[in-house]
């Protein structure tokens, strides 16, 4: 034993209490975060191996740092995709899918900048917001386009968001533009008809992902000259697929495969994925469900267990997943439900709504040149096979791409023996994903408000008594099978105590046809009298289409009934307008009093005033000034 003079003593309890405090200090510091993202672009970039890619700064950026080749959106359209990464749920999940569904966040939840902002952190948001969740008005310290990281505290970490809006959808069809990719350079995909006009807006495209990384790469020089490069984690990414069309709003792999690059200095390589290596690539499969556990944990905060996805880096990484999942709902005026899966290699999609097509007429969409000539050269037949699957109804219920073989996901193979244990392990997959995340919107939109009032759906959704989520997924599985050997089980499905699995019923009858339909008129018939306007409109649509001469007459007026929005909600219009629109002619008798209709009502929010406006320009009504500040406002 070795004994020390007081004064040494004293000295040597004064030197390990400087090095455990210096020891806590390091332990207790947070690296600052920036978050560079850009809208509208998938993986064409130079770093991802394109060599018409002009993107030198983020190429930079994944040399020093690390690239994900196999990352997912969870939605292939802005709004719903910015949802789940401002909450770490699936937009399915919390109700937040349909664009500007605007539900209540639950009680029990926090968006992640709540999470930072008790971690004294300050967050900083340059500058788009634009969930499908009601956030908290001070949900971030600045939310704006001068909202920046040097407006912190002095040495308080920051988290900062950079959204470049450079590679939007809207900047592809602006004319005149001289483009600077060339366009005989660009590769056209298969599902894409090759024609000057499609040439120009691939290499517009290419254009506007250059400025997209140039915006990068002056926040990047920024923190250069602030001397933080080497105190800040970088994270750049994509919201989602290219803005063409077939990419945007389409939850295939083109729609929702996106660029993920990470940058981990020195200082901070120990918070790093743990396959982290400056120049290499990594292939988790990652989500954007994934990145707020993801941010939590590299603010040294445990995610909490209410978030879907697994942090991939920090001091809380988790095991990759084995599957990725999309989704996609209504967008915009345009109803729609379609699940999809991967593993990476193949792509497995199931179409809920196979009665409309892949391209319905979103009137946005139909801005971009592509769009137009692709769907007029598909009505003149003038399109190859792969190039009229997008406009085709009915769609098949379930579709199956090999990345390898097919990367433009033109060739299903749902049907091909050979790749049958794929098509099988996927499906499965899908439906305990959607059973596990208690899939909330498989019920008809307006349901989200009114099922339970004053209750979030995501904490409604989990009481079976409210919710009975097994029995609506067997009701939507059954509707959109569109097998005759169903029927049976359908009609009895029209009397079920929960309204959802009545309108998967009825709505099933409108996917099978005149046989169907014609069969079974009278529990149609009477499903017309439900409580629930969206199992009477379901009802109306299959007798108003296949029925007989006094089916018609009943299904015209229950639509008249429910058509207008000022008395029974923009919620309720919207599909009421889009079966008068499927029954074409024979809506004749009430088009002139829905022409009249004014787009405005009661709504979650009121750009949905503008999604009513343009169905009732579908159908012949005149532009309705209310409506017209709306329209520019996009995902």
């Amino acid at each position: 034993m070795v004994c020390l003079s007081p004064m040494k003593a004293n000295r040597t309890i004064l030197i390990l209490a400087a090095a455990c405090g210096a020891a806590w200090a390091a332990k207790a510091a947070q690296p600052n975060i920036l978050w560079l993202t850009s809208e509208d672009h998938g993986i064409e970039m130079g770093c991802y191996g394109d060599k018409l890619a002009r993107t030198p700064h983020v190429d930079a950026l994944a040399a020093k740092g690390m690239r994900f080749e196999r990352v997912w959106s969870v939605a292939p359209v802005c709004a719903p995709a910015r949802t789940c990464i401002i909450s770490g749920v699936y937009p399915s999940s919390s109700g937040g899918l349909h664009m500007r569904s605007m539900v209540p966040l639950s009680d029990g939840m926090k968006l992640y900048p709540t999470l930072l902002r008790e971690a004294g952190y300050y967050c900083s948001n340059n500058s788009k917001e634009d969930y499908n969740l009601r956030a908290p008005k001070d949900l971030w310290n600045a939310s704006s386009g001068q909202a920046h990281w040097r407006d912190r505290a002095p040495g308080q970490p920051f988290f900062a968001i950079f959204n470049s809006t450079k590679s939007h959808e809207s900047q592809l069809r602006k004319r005149p533009h001289a483009v600077v990719a060339d366009p005989a350079l660009v590769r056209v995909p298969a599902y894409h008809p090759d024609t000057p006009e499609v040439r120009q807006d691939w290499a517009q495209y290419y254009d506007a992902v250059a400025a997209a990384d140039a915006d990068a790469g002056a926040r990047l020089s920024e923190l250069e000259e602030a001397g933080l490069a080497e105190d800040t984690i970088v994270f750049y990414y994509g919201d989602h697929g290219s803005g063409m069309p077939r990419s945007k709003r389409w939850p295939c792999n083109s729609g929702l495969h996106v660029p993920l690059v990470v940058y981990f200095p020195e200082k901070w390589r120990h918070l790093a994925p743990k396959e982290y290596k400056a120049g290499g690539t990594s292939n988790r499969l990652v989500s954007f469900v994934d990145l707020a556990p993801t941010l939590v944990s590299l603010a040294g905060v445990k995610p909490p267990a209410w978030m879907q996805g697994r942090a991939f880096a920090g001091p809380f990484q988790g095991e990759p997943p084995q599957y990725l999942f999309g989704e996609r709902g209504r967008m915009d005026e345009r109803e729609d439900l379609v699940r999809s899966a991967t593993d990476g290699r193949y792509v497995y999609i199931r179409n809920f709504f196979p009665h409309v097509s892949q391209g319905q007429h979103v009137a946005y969409q139909f801005e971009t040149p592509t769009t137009r000539v692709w769907r007029e050269l598909f009505d003149q037949g003038k399109t190859t096979e792969a190039q009229s699957i997008f406009w085709r109804e009915p769609k098949a219920p379930e579709e199956l791409y090999d990345l390898q073989a097919d990367r433009d996901e033109v060739h299903n193979l749902a049907n091909a023996p050979e790749h049958r244990a794929a098509l099988e392990r996927l499906r499965q997959a899908l439906r305990a994903h959607m059973l596990e995340v208690r899939d909330v919107c498989l019920v008809p939109e307006g349901e989200l408000h009114t099922r339970a009032p004053g209750r979030a759906p995501y904490d409604w959704a989990r009481d079976d008594a409210v919710y009975p989520l097994a029995r609506v997924l067997e009701a939507a599985e059954l509707a959109s099978s569109l097998e005759s050997s169903a029927v049976p089980a359908l009609v009895s499905r029209l009397r079920d105590v929960d309204s959802a699995v009545r309108f998967w019923a009825a709505l099933g009858f409108a996917m099978r046809g005149r046989a169907a339909v014609s069969a079974h008129e009278p529990e149609l018939r009477a499903a017309l009298g439900d409580v629930s306007p969206f199992v009477k409109i379901a009802a109306a649509r299959a007798l108003g289409l296949y029925g007989g001469r006094e089916s018609l007459e009943a299904a015209l007026a229950t639509l008249e009934a429910l058509v207008s929005p000022e008395k029974n909600g923009v919620l309720v219009a919207l599909p009421a307008l889009a079966a008068v629109e499927a029954l074409g002619d024979k809506a004749a008798p009430i088009l002139p009093a829905v022409r009249r209709l004014k787009a405005g009502g009661p709504s979650p929010d009121g750009r949905y005033n503008g999604y009513v406006q343009r169905l009732l320009q579908a159908l012949g009504g005149t532009q309705d000034d209310a409506a017209k500040p709306r329209r520019a406002k996009q995902g």
